[in-house]
């Protein structure tokens, strides 16, 4: 996590209107520490994937944001545990829930085997299932996301041509496709949209993103922002794996169930149905509607890169843990401060937000690290 990361507005939590209660296995633990740090936030200690926990966590609350990790339960749990969340909701009587969707690869590809991505197409299946759902009693909404910007300082990021070290290169098996590609500070903003616009979002499926962007613009802009001379090598999948990004392509993915039943997913596997979705363009966001929502977001690779002082550098943003995600994983509950957990002649409504394995600060959603440093 960088070192500014806590000194800023949590996007859903500022402005005093929201109190945050992190549900966290280790309330000792350094991000557990560095939240409660943050005004307003409480810290809760607690097994996440727990119906008996979530009960708890779910009394007096009116809005609820879920966001589940299919890299570390594996997409069958995610599935069961999206749905869940829902039907407890629905019976807490939730007023409003905000999932976190993905894009559901395998059915935008029809079915053919190439686009299979089980942390896709486990949120996917999820997105399918609430969007059949009345928006009454309880109204629902899906932001739908897209890889994160972020990731061009970790696993997406450039590294140094071997015959030419004063040469960037950005390496993908993306072909000529343009990837889509999300400044998490954004997504924090159209969290806090969805929340504050209940009207428009009721019922909305909104489809978030930066810029979808081809790696031979993304490597030219860089060059131009950072004066370096970049250049974007398309690749194979054979040759993707191969580059060392990920230490073992061969890992299993949902390994924190702590058994293999078959249906979780290699690195290899899953990554390779996750370029081959974006390297084939299967997915769309409307920018304009984008605009409208926030006219403050950043709307361009470059952009980004001037705002953050990118530099192709390696930045800490997904946990590790022996190279695949790490198992810990958290709730994020927020609520209006009025009135949280206390009976109080002010009406006002709580909010729940739940995020396994990764948490928001800053406004935005930072994973620590996917796999071992450089």
């Amino acid at each position: 996590m960088s070192d500014n990361i806590l000194t800023r507005h949590i996007a859903l939590a500022s402005g005093n209107k929201y109190t945050v209660r992190v549900l966290t296995r280790n309330a000792s633990s350094k991000e557990a520490t560095e939240l409660a740090a943050i005004p307003g936030v409480i810290i809760f200690e607690g097994e996440t994937y727990h119906e008996p926990t979530l009960r708890k966590a779910l009394r007096d609350v009116s809005y609820v944001f879920a966001n589940t990790n299919g890299l570390a339960i594996g997409e069958k749990a995610e599935i069961y545990w999206g749905i869940r969340l829902y039907e407890l909701a629905r019976e807490f009587r939730v007023k409003h829930f905000l999932y976190a969707g993905l894009e559901y690869a395998s059915k935008l590809g029809n079915f053919d085997p190439k686009y299979r991505t089980g942390n896709l197409d486990g949120k996917g299946k999820v997105v399918d299932f609430i969007s059949h759902q009345p928006t009454a009693p309880m109204a629902w909404s899906i932001l739908t996301s897209c890889p994160y910007m972020e990731g061009l300082s970790e696993f997406m990021r450039p590294l140094p041509d071997p015959h030419d070290p004063g040469t960037m290169v950005f390496t993908a098996p993306l072909g000529n496709g343009k990837c889509p590609l999300i400044y998490l500070e954004d997504y924090g903003q159209y969290s806090r949209w969805m929340f504050d616009n209940l009207t428009k979002s009721r019922g909305l499926e909104l489809h978030v993103g930066t810029e979808d962007i081809a790696w031979k613009d993304l490597a030219a802009v860089f060059t131009t922002v950072t004066g370096i001379n970049a250049a974007y090598k398309d690749v194979t999948l054979d040759e993707y794996f191969q580059l060392g990004i990920w230490p073992d392509a061969n890992a299993i993915l949902g390994y924190s169930a702590g058994y293999d039943d078959g249906s979780f997913m290699t690195v290899r596997e899953n990554f390779s149905g996750f370029w081959n979705t974006w390297k084939d363009n299967l997915t769309k966001r409307d920018y304009q509607l984008l605009d409208e929502i926030l006219p403050t977001r950043v709307k361009s690779v470059k952009e980004w890169m001037v705002k953050t002082g990118y530099r192709g550098n390696y930045a800490s943003v997904l946990k590790s843990r022996r190279g695949v995600i790490e198992k810990r994983s958290m709730i994020l509950y927020l609520t209006l401060a009025f009135g949280y957990l206390i009976k109080s002649s002010i009406s006002a409504p709580n909010l729940w937000f739940l995020v396994p394995n990764i948490y928001v600060s800053l406004g935005r959603m930072v994973y620590r690290r996917l796999w071992c440093g450089p």
